[in-house]
């Protein structure tokens, strides 16, 4: 196997799918990179078994095709450290040693055998299939990945899930106390259908997405699916189970409208926030008119911080707590210059809603429990 590439072009791509190689591998292969060569095509893969990334890149220079697993770590620490030149790959797929050389000298590595490197799994005859643009499903993920939980018992809430309707598909994500819902009535399947993705592969796709201005290909059955787009390739294996009806949660008559600048009221909450109980986070909105007043304390510490924010309702004065992580959380996630607060009273879920949208095919809302005031 001998090959010549860009050592920059190959660390893009290398550290673009190391973030798959977990810590802890079950297999010690797994620690490595598959490299494949064929018909001038260099694929990578990293794995940890759950999920599998493949990249790709064209090489002009190939004198023979093969296969190889080398060490993720020394291949990208190596690579770091070198400027844009050619390197030349040459691996005894007998001994399976790597030898890279390069202008002023070269370097081994102890490779494996590929076939020890464990074949990602295919999707049954019955697969679904959608094409979303990736601005679109990166647009989805930024909105709703935060909101996933870390529920060892419910291990349903870890992911997002995609439901997929031929009205609309949405993605959505909660912790049970708070809730990030996106949907798109512009992407549609011919059937209905849906799954949860778990939070490491959707975090990988979120860092890949950004570079993307394409479709992406999204094939899925009962326990995998496979995301596709340009020099990617990602594989996953889905989170078993019913995720909870998460519309019946979703408020339908909220009397107390309050729209406000998100920008000055996120800033405000961070600023209160700092002198909240710091095991309960506690903030106070107290809306009157067109202000609110935002407030905090923290009595084992004898601080606290009251500031008032410009708004406009028209509604009965109402005071409800929230926990101010997760609603700072929510206004920086959202893309709006103001939002609408819809309240129904103290003790039910308030809804958080951008009040402008780039696209009319898009609706986006967050949905947080309140806390108990107390006296």
């Amino acid at each position: 196997m001998k090959f010549i590439v860009s050592s920059t072009d190959l660390l893009s791509h290398l550290q673009s799918i190391s973030r798959v190689i977990s810590n802890k591998n079950t297999m010690q292969i797994l620690d490595n990179f598959l490299f494949r060569m064929a018909d001038h095509v260099l694929t990578i893969t990293a794995s940890d078994l759950e999920t599998t990334m493949e990249t790709s890149l064209h090489v002009d220079n190939v004198e023979q095709d093969g296969a190889v697993a080398i060490p993720a770590k020394l291949m990208l620490d190596t690579l770091k450290e070198f400027p844009e030149q050619p390197l030349s790959f040459t691996v005894d797929t007998s001994k399976y040693t790597v030898e890279i050389s390069y202008a002023s000298g070269k370097f081994q590595l102890p490779g494996a055998s590929a076939d020890d490197y464990p074949a990602k799994p295919a999707l049954g005859v019955k697969a679904g299939q959608i094409e979303m643009p990736a601005d679109v499903l990166l647009e989805g993920l930024n909105r709703t990945l935060f909101a996933t939980a870390d529920d060892e018992l419910r291990p349903v809430m870890n992911g997002i899930y995609f439901d997929l309707q031929t009205t609309g598909s949405t993605l959505v994500a909660s912790d049970s106390h708070k809730l990030m819902y996106y949907k798109r009535t512009d992407i549609a399947p011919e059937n209905a259908s849906s799954f949860i993705l778990p939070k490491k592969p959707a975090g990988l796709l979120k860092n890949s997405l950004a570079k993307v201005n394409d479709t992406v290909s999204l094939a899925f059955d009962e326990k995998n699916a496979v995301f596709t787009f340009p020099g990617y390739t990602l594989t996953c294996r889905l989170v078993e189970g019913n995720y909870p009806a998460y519309r019946s949660v979703i408020p339908a008559n909220n009397d107390n409208k309050i729209l406000v600048d998100r920008v000055e009221f996120l800033n405000v909450v961070r600023r209160v926030s700092v002198c909240s109980n710091q095991a309960s986070n506690l903030i106070k909105l107290k809306v009157s008119g067109n202000t609110m007043v935002i407030s905090a304390q923290d009595l084992d510490f004898s601080v606290s911080a009251h500031e008032r924010v410009n708004c406009t309702y028209g509604g009965d004065e109402i005071e409800i707590g929230f926990k101010s992580t997760f609603l700072s959380e929510i206004l920086a996630n959202l893309p709006s210059t103001n939002v609408s607060l819809e309240l129904s009273d103290p003790s039910r879920a308030g809804l958080v809603l951008p009040v402008e949208k780039d696209d009319e095919h898009e609706e986006t809302l967050a949905l947080l429990m309140p806390m108990t005031i107390g006296v």
